[in-house]
């Protein structure tokens, strides 16, 4: 078991680490290759329920159906996600598409349906084939193990090469608490809460306003601060699921419980996040902004998505390239104010800029940096978060830091995309 953080443990097991979950995947020819395309996450008993969303005005029919069943009870059973197909943009039909999903899960579950979440990705504009999935869910739900996240993380992919999946143990009171997500996304990354998704599953005993806010910060310093492509999803959704079941007392307000958990789920949905833009589309290796010195962490963060995302940014990391003029002009169009006398860019160790002076550097020397962090982007690849491209920048004095993650833009981001339905 790695040690990872002093306050708590690197285990196996995703998103069936915590106690009380079960999950499976298998393919039901949702997709024409014939890879898994259906996943089921399940707790034995009711979970509080927390959840993010896209902020797109044109949204998934799941992304509505979750919402809506979330306004009225925050707690949930169950996580039913398809690949293959979005159901986006499919009218009123999709729609009943996404309540048939969550009626058929709930029969074979022996629930009710408002206890059913669902999640879909893959192509804008195309229905889900529901004879399969309708038919293959009773399978699905006969495979639920205590050991199935992977298969269920594979279940969720669409262009992705690795699944992702992370799992922290701490201990409260004495008693273990485990978080455990899995992930998916690769391309149409630049979440505004991709195409991208997480689950995550808990064991805690925490009430539904204080984990959605948990949630919430989180994912304010993981999902919205990673970038492939600039191109927000119709599809984007964050669940996570806490049941109780390590049997620590309630977690209901501030204190160091809380501090403690919510450290360690801002943990596992950064690891997600990044695993997420080092699997971007024809990438070839992970990029790490980080800021410090502004106002606020607000506008840290702000800064370092618009570094991440600058397409002359990443083009130029593709080609090797230590053109440091790109940061700073990201920096400077970021909507934040700076006074660019107080600029310092560093990549990796060389320092480029300096108080806004340009500094005599070891070009070849930086090439090969950039060089030495190409990553083995190949399907079944073992999954690695070291070793990124880190870009570091000063911005002045003040108190607030932040970071973001992307990936370079390579000609096969082009390829992959201009033949995505053809």
């Amino acid at each position: 078991m790695e040690q990872d953080n002093a306050q708590w443990q690197v285990i196996p097991g995703g998103v069936t680490a915590p106690k009380g979950f079960m999950a499976a995947g298998l393919s039901a020819g949702l997709k024409a290759s014939g890879a898994p395309d259906l996943a089921l996450i399940v707790s034995e008993n009711d979970a509080i329920a927390a959840a993010v969303y896209t902020q797109s005005q044109v949204r998934a029919a799941c992304v509505d159906y979750c919402k809506q069943q979330l306004d009225e009870q925050a707690s949930a059973r169950a996580i039913l996600c398809n690949s293959g197909q979005a159901n986006a943009c499919t009218g009123q039909q999709g729609w009943e598409d996404a309540v048939t999903m969550a009626t058929t899960a709930a029969q074979v579950l022996a629930t009710n349906s408002s206890e059913i979440l669902i999640a879909s990705t893959g192509v804008i504009g195309q229905r889900i084939k529901m004879d399969p999935l309708v038919a293959h869910i009773p399978q699905l739900a006969a495979q639920l193990s205590d050991q199935g996240s992977d298969a269920a993380a594979q279940a969720i992919l669409t262009t992705d090469l690795v699944t992702k999946s992370y799992a922290l143990e701490t201990n409260v009171d004495g008693r273990p608490i485990r978080i455990g997500g899995i992930a998916k996304g690769s391309g149409m990354i630049h979440p505004n809460m991709a195409t991208m998704l997480s689950f995550i599953t808990c064991d805690a005993a925490v009430s539904p306003t204080l984990w959605q806010a948990m949630l919430s910060r989180a994912v304010d310093q993981s999902f919205n601060q990673i970038t492939v492509d600039g191109d927000t999803s119709t599809n984007d959704t964050v669940i996570a699921l806490t049941n109780g079941q390590s049997r620590t007392a309630a977690i209901t307000g501030p204190g160091p419980a809380a501090d403690q958990l919510e450290a360690m789920l801002t943990e596992v949905c950064i690891y997600l996040a990044k695993s997420i833009a080092r699997d971007g589309e024809g990438a070839t290796c992970l990029i790490e902004v980080n800021v410090s010195g502004s106002s606020t962490a607000a506008d840290a963060r702000k800064i370092a998505r618009t570094i991440a995302s600058s397409s002359l940014v990443k083009s130029a990391i593709f080609g090797r390239d230590p053109n440091w003029g790109r940061i700073a002009g990201a920096a400077g169009r970021a909507g934040v104010t700076l006074d660019q006398s107080n600029i310092m860019i560093k990549l990796g160790s060389f320092i480029l800029l300096d108080h806004g002076q340009p500094q005599p550097f070891d070009h070849q020397g930086a090439h090969a940096y950039l060089k030495a962090c190409a990553i083995d982007h190949k399907p079944g690849a073992t999954e690695s978060l070291a070793n990124p491209v880190r870009i570091t920048v000063a911005v002045g004095e003040g108190p607030g830091k932040g970071q973001a993650w992307g990936c370079d833009l390579s000609y096969d981001y082009v390829k992959i995309n201009a033949e995505y339905t053809t």
